[in-house]
């Protein structure tokens, strides 16, 4: 058997296998989607992956990832290596998980990824070390962290004129793209597509009061691939067509109104006033979602 302890790159290439022995990934650079017997997760600094002996598992770096990787030998090695913390141990490896490391574990993995690994007593002794730091205690990755509401609603109004993925919001909130989508509903009652087309409404038509633009560019700047389908999509939801959004701002203009006449929605302001929310009647129908789309990337709708 290899030295326990290795330093491996991954790339774009997905690796998917399994092997008779319990492994750790630990992050120490870039981000690694992992998939453990259908259980996704995002390797990174500070967590890791635990896959159990004969799981199969499969993982990939869009960007590049470095990783701490130790290759578990068998119950026997654990229970001389780690005395009354064994049987701790073991129970820490016999499922799949992801896991936050704490300050202190997480420079404890910088330092044996900066250490002579090759070398097998120190390879060993630092993999015992690490072991029983884990097994006294190691929280689920996504333990007491919500998700980045207030960075998701800038990163999305920022990039509305460009077609969005879930995976671009993933990454926004370190998560893998099955459990972002599954927090975000959790979260905020709604789907990461249907928060996004309620932006591109809502920014459409806030365009539409405050400037002069024509109705395409309008429609463009809020990644709408016409002014047919902005004038659907916005026909749909507020009843009104861009003519008619203009013709009540120049009205209100007149009668010197100070309070809009169809107040924006709670689901348009801020993605922290949307928690644990129930979507609105209708708001499932997405026939006029824009053509540059929103969807789960397919190339990691099988995997993290």
């Amino acid at each position: 058997m290899p030295p326990i302890l290795s330093l491996r790159h991954y790339n774009h290439d997905q690796i998917i296998h399994s092997h008779e022995h319990t492994q750790l990934v630990f992050g120490l650079r870039g981000q690694l989607d992992f998939e453990i017997d259908g259980q996704g997760s995002r390797v990174q600094q500070q967590l890791l992956a635990v896959v159990p002996s004969d799981a199969r598992h499969a993982c990939g770096s869009a960007e590049g990832s470095l990783c701490l990787v130790a290759d578990i030998p068998n119950w026997d090695w654990l229970r001389q290596r780690l005395g009354h913390h064994a049987d701790s141990a073991h129970r820490l490896l016999e499922r799949p998980a992801a896991l936050r490391l704490s300050p202190t574990q997480s420079q404890l993995v910088g330092w044996l990824a900066a250490s002579p690994i090759n070398d097998p007593i120190i390879s060993e002794q630092g993999a015992a070390l690490l072991l029983a730091s884990l097994a006294s205690g190691c929280e689920p990755a996504d333990r007491q962290y919500p998700l980045p509401l207030t960075a998701l609603h800038a990163y999305v109004d920022r990039h509305l004129s460009h077609p969005l993925e879930v995976r671009d919001l993933a990454r926004v909130a370190g998560l893998s793209v099955q459990r972002f989508h599954a927090r975000f509903a959790s979260e905020t009652g709604f789907t990461p597509q249907e928060f996004v087309r309620l932006r591109r409404l809502h920014q459409g038509r806030e365009l539409l009061i405050s400037t002069h633009l024509a109705v395409g560019e309008i429609a463009a700047r809020v990644g709408y691939a016409s002014q047919s389908a902005f004038t659907a999509a916005l026909n749909r939801h507020y009843g009104l067509t861009p003519r008619a959004v203009r013709r009540e701002r120049a009205t209100n203009r007149e009668s010197n109104a100070t309070d809009p006449p169809h107040p924006a929605p709670y689901h348009e302001h801020s993605l922290l006033q949307m928690r644990k929310r129930t979507p609105p009647r209708g708001l499932m129908d997405r026939s006029d979602s824009p053509s540059s789309g929103f969807r789960i990337s397919a190339a990691l709708d099988a995997r993290p």
